[in-house]
């Protein structure tokens, strides 16, 4: 990631919870993989992240794993695993790192959080922060909504984004940020700053891949855009090229959703390396 920053290459992302479609991702271009606890909405059904535990985690991280052996994969620490004790959040980063085989760890807060990045970045494993909407604390920030588009909060973020880096975050996601204040904390920060619904001019992007299949029923962000629409005509074509789908179907299993998966991640893949997305049309206004 710090070299695609440094050469100004954006850098792609993407949630996965299981091994069917971490196979998917497994045979794009994709950067990182995230799993995250939206999996517990996404796969499990809760109504938001904060029933996920430690377990179901482990268990999301092993199947991805196994899929995409390939890619870097960041855990995401659910609620309740890092927040009150220092040790405890080195205990449970370490699980990520020795069961579910992860590359990094994810963790959301600023100042509050910055002893947990120091010690587990201490004992050898690399931290990724998240500022700006943070679903583990919607109930204190008042609900899922933009941050940062008063002058205190955008100069709070910016503080603990410097706060983060010095901790020894290695990389930075800001979520339903202005695009002007994920701007300027991506400029100021050594480290890369990926954004989910933080605009454009950023160092990479996030999606929700059930988002981006269109596949979540229960609701999608403004930012997230579905990419069946755009590879439709491709897939079509793709069918429409092969002899006999049976067969070719048995053999290669090339006819259905799995083909059509690497199509649109490898679209959304294009679109943010061209700095297509997120146009205007997924972009939350300052």
């Amino acid at each position: 990631m710090q070299v695609k920053k440094e050469a100004s290459e954006p850098i792609t992302w993407l949630t996965c919870y299981d091994y069917s479609f971490a196979r998917a991702l497994s045979r794009t271009d994709l950067d990182l993989i995230l799993v995250g606890d939206s999996g517990g909405m996404a796969l499990l059904g809760y109504e938001d992240t904060t029933p996920v535990t430690m377990d179901e985690m482990i268990f999301m991280c092993k199947a991805v794993r196994r899929g995409a052996s390939n890619k870097f994969i960041v855990g995401d620490m659910p609620k309740g695993s890092y927040e009150i004790l220092v040790a405890e959040a080195v205990k449970h980063a370490m699980r990520f790192c020795k069961e579910g085989n992860t590359d990094a760890v994810k963790l959301e807060g600023g100042s509050e959080v910055l002893e947990q990045v120091r010690h587990i970045t201490l004992s050898g494993i690399p931290v990724i922060g998240h500022l700006g909407l943070t679903p583990q604390s919607t109930t204190l920030k008042g609900g899922y909504r933009v941050v940062g588009r008063t002058p205190d909060e955008a100069a709070s973020l910016i503080r603990d984004a410097q706060a983060l880096q010095e901790a020894g975050a290695i990389a930075l996601l800001l979520e339903a940020v202005p695009d002007q204040v994920a701007s300027q904390i991506s400029s100021s920060l050594r480290i890369p700053v990926l954004g989910i619904g933080s605009g454009s001019k950023v160092d990479g992007q996030l999606l929700i891949l059930h988002d981006l299949l269109g596949l979540y029923p229960d609701m999608r962000p403004k930012f997230a855009k579905c990419y069946v629409p755009s590879v439709l005509g491709k897939f079509s074509e793709h069918l429409n090229s092969i002899e006999n789908l049976i067969d070719s179907g048995r053999s290669t299993r090339n006819d259905g959703l799995l083909e059509l998966t690497v199509k649109c991640v490898e679209e959304y893949v294009n679109d943010v390396k061209a700095g297509l997305f997120p146009s205007r049309d997924y972009t939350y206004a300052p």
